[in-house]
């Protein structure tokens, strides 16, 4: 391909030991497991020479037993396809221990870590990642600190500690973690993760708006009508019931993937590509955007549950409340509607419009992006042309298109709209994104924060949420409707953006 230009050079990290927590836990066998071996995988060799990773549950497990399931779980969930040769050299670099829930099992986790290391060569440098419940967060980052397993910031060696959200589960709860996390680690040791920033297309926002003029010269009040971000989930909740029916959509999708990438999409260009810089930037965004207070949250905020219906193939699908797992007088939201605004200079009087939900018609994730309407003269005069449209899609098929008006080849004058489309997949060949984990844990070996969370985000994030979790809570103010599984969600939300002169744009 001609014309590349190559900002960053990916680059392995120095050699580790990644050690999961949960390791026998489903983000373990569905992401982290998989993504290392990618990292390894002929082809790919990101991950750092001679680095290990372990294993570190409650459960007794052989090592041979640990690499076996590893073995099935990366066949099953990797991106690319096993290589035997390949699977062999990452086989040899995974070890197990159990004792996650006893004191003493960090005493003997130091121990093995250093016989490991000594085995193999390499620096005592670490990475913990805690797949675990955030209840057990607080004693596990403090049995750390008591074996001796984390050293001070400025040590030779780097000992660096993953979290998982959610980080909290309120305002309150978020503050207490923060305030945990930095009892014990100082904030460069910490990167609170967010898949959704692993994403190719979340990552390609940055370049699309700050290297091409086009874009950043329309990107604001002056040209923007409204902004659409749509998260949709086809499945419903799954083996995540019991997570799931304490936590709702808000909590689980909007305080953090959706307000992540509301705030890359709108923040200005930061000073650098410096991981503070960009940090800061997005943080900025937060600052300005308008709360959801009681008095206006009946009007800009839908909140819904799933009812019988179909699922994605159009086979029969239960109601939320007929879930495995789901209390009978349960009253956790599945979807969630809502219609805010960026108070600065930029984005002034531009609405802002997000839903998620699950068991929706099919599984997708966009960013919709309408231009204002031409002129009522020329062309516009009799008949109203469609808007121009920036069509940004996260996932399944990554992308963006943009809708313009054309002349229908013929002798008559016929206006017709038409698509502009780029899919990765076509362009870039199919597989060519690596997983989001991939992305993420490479950084978190080279200690690069960029896309992860700072404690500020995750507080401001917590403080906008809070306010819609607090206009909910008697229940009359915005009562919980229901919506048919296998459809775009409640009549409800439609209402919400009707009222406001829109209408959805299907993802």
């Amino acid at each position: 391909m001609d014309n590349l230009i190559t900002i960053q050079r990916a680059q392995p990290a120095p050699p580790c030991t990644v050690v999961i927590f949960g390791a026998s836990g489903d983000l373990a066998k569905r992401k982290l497991i998989p993504s290392l071996y990618n990292l390894v995988a002929c082809g790919e060799g990101m991950m750092p020479a001679k680095s290990a990773v372990v294993g570190f549950a409650r459960r007794e497990m052989s090592i041979d037993e640990f690499r076996k399931s590893a073995h099935d779980w990366t066949v099953r969930f990797s991106r690319l396809k096993v290589d035997e040769a390949c699977w062999a050299k990452f086989a040899d670099s995974l070890d197990y221990l159990s004792g996650l829930d006893h004191p003493e099992g960090f005493v003997k986790l130091k121990a093995k870590l250093e016989a490991i290391e000594k085995a193999r060569g390499i620096p005592p440098n670490r990475v913990y990642y805690l797949a675990i419940p955030p209840e057990a967060i607080g004693d596990s980052v403090k049995r750390l600190t008591e074996a001796g397993l984390i050293y001070k910031p400025d040590a030779p060696h780097f000992s660096r500690v993953v979290v998982e959200k959610p980080i909290g589960h309120d305002l309150p709860s978020a503050l207490e973690v923060n305030r945990t996390l930095v009892k014990y680690l100082d904030e460069s040791q910490i990167f609170r993760i967010d898949h959704y920033l692993g994403k190719e297309t979340v990552q390609n926002l940055l370049v699309l708006r700050f290297s091409n003029n086009i874009f950043e010269r329309l990107w604001g009040a002056r040209n923007v009508d409204h902004v659409q971000i749509t998260v949709a989930e086809a499945e419903g909740v799954g083996s995540r019931a019991m997570y799931y029916d304490h936590s709702g959509a808000l909590r689980d999708m909007v305080q953090n993937h959706i307000l992540q990438v509301l705030t890359m999409l709108t923040m200005e260009a930061p000073v650098s590509l410096d991981s503070a810089a960009i940090r800061d930037a997005k943080l900025n965004v937060l600052r300005t955007l308008r709360p959801i207070t009681p008095a206006d949250a009946r009007t800009n905020t839908v909140r819904a549950r799933y009812s019988a219906g179909v699922d994605e193939e159009g086979k029969p699908a239960p109601g939320y409340l007929d879930e495995q797992g789901i209390a009978d007088n349960s009253r956790t939201e599945t979807y969630v509607a809502l219609k805010t605004y960026v108070d600065n200079w930029r984005w002034s009087g531009v609405p802002f419009f997000i839903r998620t939900g699950k068991r929706m018609k099919r599984r997708a994730s966009s960013i919709y992006v309408q231009f204002k309407d031409v002129p009522q003269i020329l062309f516009n005069r009799d008949s109203k042309i469609p808007a121009n449209g920036l069509m940004i899609r996260i996932q399944p098929d990554e992308g963006f298109s943009f809708d313009v008006m054309t002349k229908r080849p013929g002798l008559d004058l016929v206006l017709s709209p038409v698509r502009m489309n780029l899919s990765y997949n076509t362009t870039f060949g199919s597989g060519a994104s690596p997983e989001g984990y991939e992305r993420l844990l490479l950084d978190v070996m080279d200690g690069d924060h960029t896309l992860f969370i700072s404690a500020q985000f995750v507080e401001k994030s917590w403080e906008f949420v809070q306010g819609i979790l607090d206009s909910w809570k008697d229940g009359a103010r915005v009562p919980l409707v229901e919506y048919p599984a296998g459809g775009w969600g409640p009549k409800e939300a439609d209402e919400l953006i009707r009222l406001a002169g829109r209408v959805w744009h299907e993802p």
